[in-house]
């Protein structure tokens, strides 16, 4: 066993690791993106180079050209962006083992969603994303993939077919989560397996005065485009977590089909834009209609919706000290062994996020969060681990509306 106050840093500090790589990776990928759909022809360039950039940053000016053949003379060290993308996955995959499968018992398994014994929610999480690999990787080989737009909607179509097994077997937080780690591996295993073997077989024809394969460049430049505009969703589904009510709808695998489709069209504009084609503003339409659709299903889609929402006001001081009363009794009964000054419940040694709910003035305070995590939405206690009733929840949604009512 491993000390609660250790355990917390170890977390910390993969999180930390996880947010700084993938930051790296996601920047240079972003850049070169960029700077390959702005390269411009001009005349005097040497021979083989198919374009050049000028760029300023940090004082100075930057000539940058890109050679479709080798050049006359390659210098001794030659930069390879990589580490950047292995980095980030294997972080990640730390990071998931430690919150998501040693701690599965709050994260990952929901006995009203899928009663599974604690070695399972591995054994299926790993199991998934490595199968799903493989289907994609089936998928951009097949005849589909002669056609981008075609493979396109068949990647989105079994995303969307994925994330759904997810939600039968884990509860929506880990469900979004495992979406997007699947997605993640695509994109790093693409790195791995297709591009950067692909650049060295190109640079090693090309030192050798040969002609490279186009199959070569036209797979890397495959995945190098699915890796683009996957980028964005897999970013919101893996900042999901914090934010209960979209995994926590009852629409959650469209909320996540929306969210790929808005990230996607996101992408297309900035990459029109650097290429020079124009800003095709239609995009942003796009995007906010589908994030707008996708907040929607999250309220519309919501637990309890019907009962716990509209939950009647009190309407006389005392009643509506009596709601605050048994709305302090469930909070403290349900949820004060983690979040207090000093928690009772295993593993954990500080409140979760600094909020103390062990007294009557911190349950006032945080009451807005309460709404959202144990009314709007049934994310805590995690997993339903203390039992939390619906009755319980409505005692403390009529709280919350006597409240409303009071402070207007």
């Amino acid at each position: 066993m491993i000390d609660p106050q250790i355990s917390e840093w170890i977390s910390q500090i993969i999180r930390w690791t996880h947010v700084i790589t993938a930051i790296a990776w996601i920047g240079s990928s972003f850049y070169f993106i960029h700077l390959d759909l702005s390269l411009k022809k001009r005349d005097g360039l040497p021979e083989g180079v198919s374009g050049e950039a000028w760029q300023v940053h940090g004082g100075g000016f930057y000539n940058m050209r890109k050679y479709l053949v080798a050049p006359p003379e390659l210098p001794k060290e030659l930069t390879w962006f990589k580490w950047e993308s292995y980095s980030t996955w294997i972080s990640g995959f730390f990071l998931i083992v430690w919150v998501y499968y040693l701690h599965a018992d709050l994260y990952t398994i929901d006995p009203t969603v899928r009663a599974l014994e604690f070695w399972q929610a591995p054994a299926i999480g790993i199991g998934g994303i490595v199968v799903s690999w493989f289907v994609y990787e089936g998928l951009c080989r097949s005849p589909l993939g002669r056609n981008g737009n075609v493979l396109g909607v068949a990647l989105f179509v079994y995303i969307l077919l994925a994330a759904f097994a997810f939600t039968q077997v884990f509860n929506g937080r880990a469900a979004f989560l495992h979406t997007g780690a699947m997605i993640a591996t695509w994109m790093s295993a693409s790195v791995f397996f297709i591009i950067i073997p692909n650049q060295k077989k190109v640079v090693a024809e090309l030192l050798a005065g040969r002609s490279p394969d186009p199959k070569l460049g036209k797979e890397a430049k495959l995945r190098s485009t699915h890796n683009n505009y996957l980028t964005l969703p897999v970013i919101f589904l893996m900042l999901s977590n914090h934010y209960p009510l979209a995994w926590s709808s009852r629409y959650a695998v469209a909320i996540i089909g929306l969210i790929v489709i808005a990230g996607a069209v996101i992408r297309h504009f900035f990459n029109s834009q650097h290429a020079g084609k124009g800003s095709p503003w239609w995009t942003w339409a796009v995007a906010a209609l589908c994030i707008w659709t996708a907040i929607w299903l999250s309220i519309i889609g919501k637990p309890g919706y019907a009962n716990l929402s509209n939950a009647p006001a009190a309407t006389t001081p005392a009643a509506v000290t009596a709601s605050f009363d048994e709305a302090v009794l469930t909070i403290q009964s349900r949820c004060s062994m983690c979040h207090a000054a000093e928690p009772v419940w295993e593993g954990i040694v500080t409140a979760p996020k600094g909020v103390r709910l062990d007294t009557p003035e911190e349950i006032a305070r945080h009451a807005e969060i309460i709404r959202i995590q144990s009314v709007l939405t049934h994310a805590m206690p995690p997993n339903n681990i203390t039992e939390m009733t619906l009755d319980e929840r409505k005692a403390v949604a009529t709280w919350l509306a006597a409240r409303d009512t009071a402070t207007r």
